[in-house]
Protein backbone atom coordinates (compact mmCIF):
# COMPACT_ATOMS: atom_id res chain seq x y z
CA UNK A 1 0.00 0.00 0.00
CA UNK A 2 1.51 3.25 -1.10
CA UNK A 3 1.22 6.67 0.51
CA UNK A 4 -1.49 7.86 -1.88
CA UNK A 5 -3.77 4.91 -1.02
CA UNK A 6 -3.25 5.48 2.70
CA UNK A 7 -4.14 9.17 2.25
CA UNK A 8 -7.29 8.28 0.29
CA UNK A 9 -8.40 5.77 2.93
CA UNK A 10 -7.70 8.30 5.66
CA UNK A 11 -9.80 10.94 3.85
CA UNK A 12 -12.64 8.43 3.37
CA UNK A 13 -12.52 7.47 7.05
CA UNK A 14 -12.51 11.15 8.05
CA UNK A 15 -15.58 11.80 5.90
CA UNK A 16 -17.34 8.73 7.31
CA UNK A 17 -16.55 9.83 10.86
CA UNK A 18 -17.80 13.34 10.09
CA UNK A 19 -21.05 11.92 8.65
CA UNK A 20 -21.43 9.69 11.68
CA UNK A 21 -20.95 12.65 14.03
CA UNK A 22 -23.55 14.68 12.12
CA UNK A 23 -26.03 11.78 12.33
CA UNK A 24 -25.28 11.25 16.02
CA UNK A 25 -25.69 14.96 16.77
CA UNK A 26 -28.99 15.04 14.86
CA UNK A 27 -30.21 11.98 16.76
CA UNK A 28 -29.26 13.58 20.09
CA UNK A 29 -31.01 16.83 19.12
CA UNK A 30 -34.16 14.93 18.05
CA UNK A 31 -34.21 12.93 21.30
CA UNK A 32 -33.63 16.10 23.33
CA UNK A 33 -36.46 17.85 21.44
CA UNK A 34 -38.82 14.97 22.27
CA UNK A 35 -37.84 14.96 25.96
CA UNK A 36 -38.17 18.76 26.04
CA UNK A 37 -41.68 18.62 24.57
CA UNK A 38 -42.67 15.91 27.05
CA UNK A 39 -41.50 18.09 29.96
CA UNK A 40 -43.63 20.98 28.69
CA UNK A 41 -46.66 18.70 28.31
CA UNK A 42 -46.65 18.52 32.12
CA UNK A 43 -47.64 22.19 31.94
CA UNK A 44 -49.63 22.44 28.72
CA UNK A 45 -52.10 19.59 29.37
CA UNK A 46 -53.38 20.88 32.76
CA UNK A 47 -53.38 24.46 31.44
CA UNK A 48 -55.45 23.40 28.40
CA UNK A 49 -57.95 21.56 30.60
CA UNK A 50 -58.12 24.58 32.92
CA UNK A 51 -58.66 26.89 29.94
CA UNK A 52 -61.61 24.81 28.71
CA UNK A 53 -63.17 24.94 32.20
CA UNK A 54 -62.55 28.71 32.43
CA UNK A 55 -64.10 29.30 28.99
CA UNK A 56 -67.16 27.26 30.00
CA UNK A 57 -67.49 29.39 33.15
CA UNK A 58 -67.13 32.64 31.20
CA UNK A 59 -69.74 31.52 28.64
CA UNK A 60 -72.11 30.59 31.47
CA UNK A 61 -71.66 34.04 33.04
CA UNK A 62 -72.24 35.86 29.74
CA UNK A 63 -75.34 33.78 28.92
CA UNK A 64 -76.84 34.53 32.35
CA UNK A 65 -75.48 38.07 32.71
CA UNK A 66 -79.04 39.48 32.97
CA UNK A 67 -79.47 37.75 36.34
CA UNK A 68 -76.72 39.94 37.79
CA UNK A 69 -79.09 42.76 38.72
CA UNK A 70 -76.88 45.14 40.73
CA UNK A 71 -73.89 47.17 39.58
CA UNK A 72 -71.51 45.34 41.92
CA UNK A 73 -72.76 41.93 40.75
CA UNK A 74 -72.33 42.98 37.11
CA UNK A 75 -68.84 44.28 37.83
CA UNK A 76 -67.98 41.05 39.66
CA UNK A 77 -69.42 38.96 36.82
CA UNK A 78 -67.50 40.92 34.21
CA UNK A 79 -64.23 40.62 36.15
CA UNK A 80 -64.74 36.88 36.64
CA UNK A 81 -65.57 36.27 32.98
CA UNK A 82 -62.67 38.36 31.67
CA UNK A 83 -60.29 36.69 34.12
CA UNK A 84 -61.48 33.30 32.84
CA UNK A 85 -60.81 34.31 29.23
CA UNK A 86 -57.77 36.58 29.16
CA UNK A 87 -55.35 34.96 31.62
CA UNK A 88 -55.74 31.38 30.32
CA UNK A 89 -55.17 32.60 26.75
CA UNK A 90 -52.03 34.49 27.79
CA UNK A 91 -50.79 31.49 29.75
CA UNK A 92 -51.33 29.06 26.86
CA UNK A 93 -49.69 31.48 24.45
CA UNK A 94 -46.55 31.63 26.58
CA UNK A 95 -46.50 27.82 26.91
CA UNK A 96 -46.90 27.37 23.17
CA UNK A 97 -44.05 29.87 22.74
CA UNK A 98 -41.83 27.54 24.74
CA UNK A 99 -43.10 24.51 22.81
CA UNK A 100 -42.44 26.09 19.41
CA UNK A 101 -38.72 25.99 20.07
CA UNK A 102 -37.10 24.07 17.20
CA UNK A 103 -33.69 22.88 18.33
CA UNK A 104 -32.68 21.46 14.96
CA UNK A 105 -33.07 24.83 13.20
CA UNK A 106 -31.54 26.96 15.96
CA UNK A 107 -28.08 26.95 17.40
CA UNK A 108 -27.57 26.50 21.13
CA UNK A 109 -27.49 30.21 21.92
CA UNK A 110 -30.66 30.94 19.94
CA UNK A 111 -32.50 28.05 21.62
CA UNK A 112 -31.52 29.23 25.11
CA UNK A 113 -32.47 32.84 24.33
CA UNK A 114 -35.87 31.90 22.90
CA UNK A 115 -36.57 29.60 25.82
CA UNK A 116 -35.52 32.19 28.39
CA UNK A 117 -37.79 34.81 26.82
CA UNK A 118 -40.80 32.46 26.71
CA UNK A 119 -40.13 31.20 30.24
CA UNK A 120 -39.89 34.75 31.59
CA UNK A 121 -43.23 35.61 29.98
CA UNK A 122 -44.82 32.42 31.35
CA UNK A 123 -43.59 33.09 34.91
CA UNK A 124 -44.82 36.69 34.74
CA UNK A 125 -48.29 35.55 33.67
CA UNK A 126 -48.36 32.96 36.45
CA UNK A 127 -47.45 35.63 39.03
CA UNK A 128 -50.07 38.07 37.72
CA UNK A 129 -52.65 35.26 37.77
CA UNK A 130 -51.71 34.41 41.33
CA UNK A 131 -52.28 37.96 42.62
CA UNK A 132 -55.44 38.55 40.59
CA UNK A 133 -56.80 35.24 41.88
CA UNK A 134 -57.20 36.79 45.32
CA UNK A 135 -59.66 39.28 43.80
CA UNK A 136 -61.31 36.42 41.92
CA UNK A 137 -61.83 34.56 45.21
CA UNK A 138 -63.75 37.58 46.50
CA UNK A 139 -66.00 38.00 43.48
CA UNK A 140 -66.60 34.56 41.97
CA UNK A 141 -68.60 33.08 44.88
CA UNK A 142 -71.17 35.91 44.93
CA UNK A 143 -71.50 35.65 41.13
CA UNK A 144 -72.01 31.89 41.37
CA UNK A 145 -74.48 32.33 44.24
CA UNK A 146 -76.50 34.85 42.26
CA UNK A 147 -76.51 32.84 39.03
CA UNK A 148 -77.28 29.47 40.62
CA UNK A 149 -79.47 30.31 43.65
CA UNK A 150 -80.44 33.94 43.04
CA UNK A 151 -78.79 34.91 46.35
CA UNK A 152 -76.76 38.05 46.95
CA UNK A 153 -73.90 36.67 49.03
CA UNK A 154 -72.38 40.13 49.38
CA UNK A 155 -75.17 40.78 51.91
CA UNK A 156 -74.68 37.57 53.91
CA UNK A 157 -71.89 38.17 56.44
CA UNK A 158 -71.86 34.60 57.84
CA UNK A 159 -70.67 33.22 54.52
CA UNK A 160 -67.75 35.64 54.39
CA UNK A 161 -66.53 34.72 57.90
CA UNK A 162 -65.54 31.24 56.78
CA UNK A 163 -65.22 31.71 53.02
CA UNK A 164 -62.52 34.42 52.92
CA UNK A 165 -60.02 32.69 55.25
CA UNK A 166 -60.68 29.26 53.72
CA UNK A 167 -60.65 30.61 50.15
CA UNK A 168 -57.39 32.52 50.60
CA UNK A 169 -55.60 29.63 52.32
CA UNK A 170 -56.85 27.16 49.70
CA UNK A 171 -55.80 29.46 46.86
CA UNK A 172 -52.37 30.04 48.38
CA UNK A 173 -51.67 26.32 48.97
CA UNK A 174 -52.88 25.21 45.52
CA UNK A 175 -51.12 28.06 43.71
CA UNK A 176 -47.80 27.34 45.43
CA UNK A 177 -48.09 23.64 44.64
CA UNK A 178 -48.91 24.29 40.96
CA UNK A 179 -46.17 26.92 40.63
CA UNK A 180 -43.58 24.50 42.07
CA UNK A 181 -44.68 21.80 39.59
CA UNK A 182 -44.47 24.24 36.70
CA UNK A 183 -41.11 25.56 37.84
CA UNK A 184 -39.75 22.03 38.10
CA UNK A 185 -40.96 21.23 34.56
CA UNK A 186 -39.51 24.42 33.03
CA UNK A 187 -36.20 23.93 34.87
CA UNK A 188 -35.98 20.35 33.57
CA UNK A 189 -36.69 21.58 30.04
CA UNK A 190 -34.02 24.26 30.41
CA UNK A 191 -31.49 21.71 31.68
CA UNK A 192 -32.15 19.56 28.61
CA UNK A 193 -31.34 22.56 26.45
CA UNK A 194 -28.13 23.20 28.35
CA UNK A 195 -26.99 19.65 27.67
CA UNK A 196 -26.87 20.56 23.98
CA UNK A 197 -24.01 22.98 24.63
CA UNK A 198 -21.51 20.14 24.38
CA UNK A 199 -22.56 19.33 20.78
Amino acid sequence: MDLEEIKNQWDKMSKDIKKQKILTDKLIIDMTQEKYNNKLKLISIPETIGTVICFAGAIYIFINFGKLDTWYMQLSGLFTALFCIILPILSLRSIFGMQKLDMSNNNYKQSIEKFAKSKKQFVLIQKVSFYLSFILVLVCLPVAGKLMNNKDLFLESKVWLWYIPFGFVFLYVISRWVFKKYKRATTSAENLLKELETL
